[in-house]
């Protein structure tokens, strides 16, 4: 057999054996991308459109943390003739006081020569009180009656009513006004150059109502 007959025999192998080539180095990276039904994990894919509701201007000055730790056994009746439903809960909650910065008014803010400057600060709240679910959890709960869940909700509402009445007998507003004097007096007079007196805001003449 000639040599060119040979060549003419094997050039159409040649190509289909190029052309797999080609054809695999082109289609290898997608199918690489597949997922492997042997790779037990899962892929997740998550789509999200967020989008801003509301910007508000925060002036609050955190100054104060109380921390609580109970123990709250909530009861509630349910039937005449069966015992009352009970969650025991132990709970962890947190208050906060402050002072919002956004009511200081122009009136506010007095200099007295040129050493003094008085500034009237607006009366301290107590910003946020509520529960630690991840320090909290339930004890027990016997006779629930099929609405275990409902009843340990309520527990725990009525558990963060009471972090807030606790923080306020506790004497958290007359701390916050305590802690504005120590740390925002300094610094006041650091930026002022002054000596600054801190005294709390007075309530706003009432006009006459007009008949």
């Amino acid at each position: 057999m000639s040599f060119s007959l040979l060549l003419r025999r094997l050039l159409p192998l040649l190509f289909l054996v190029g052309l797999g080539w080609f054809l695999w180095t082109k289609v290898r990276p997608a199918l690489d991308t597949l997922e492997n039904p042997l790779d037990p994990a899962p892929r997740i894919t998550v789509t999200h459109n967020t989008v801003l509701e509301k910007v508000e201007s925060l002036g609050r000055l955190e100054l104060v943390r109380y921390r609580f730790k109970d123990v709250v056994e909530y009861k509630k009746s349910t039937y005449r003739f069966l015992p009352d439903a009970k969650v025991a809960l132990i709970v962890a909650g947190d208050a906060i006081g402050c002072l919002d910065l956004r009511k200081v008014r122009a009136q506010d803010v007095v200099f007295e020569g040129d050493s003094v400057v008085r500034v009237a600060l607006p009366p301290a709240e107590l910003c946020t009180w509520k529960i630690d679910h991840k320090a909290s959890r339930v004890y027990s709960v016997e006779n629930g009656f099929l609405q275990d869940a409902e009843l340990v909700d309520a527990g725990y509402k009525y558990a963060e009513t009471n972090v807030r009445r606790a923080a306020l007998q506790s004497g958290i507003l007359a701390q916050t006004e305590q802690n504005a004097q120590q740390i925002l007096k300094p610094m006041l007079e650091t930026m002022t150059g002054r000596r600054v007196v801190l005294t709390r805001q007075t309530a706003a003449p009432q006009l006459p109502a007009q008949r």
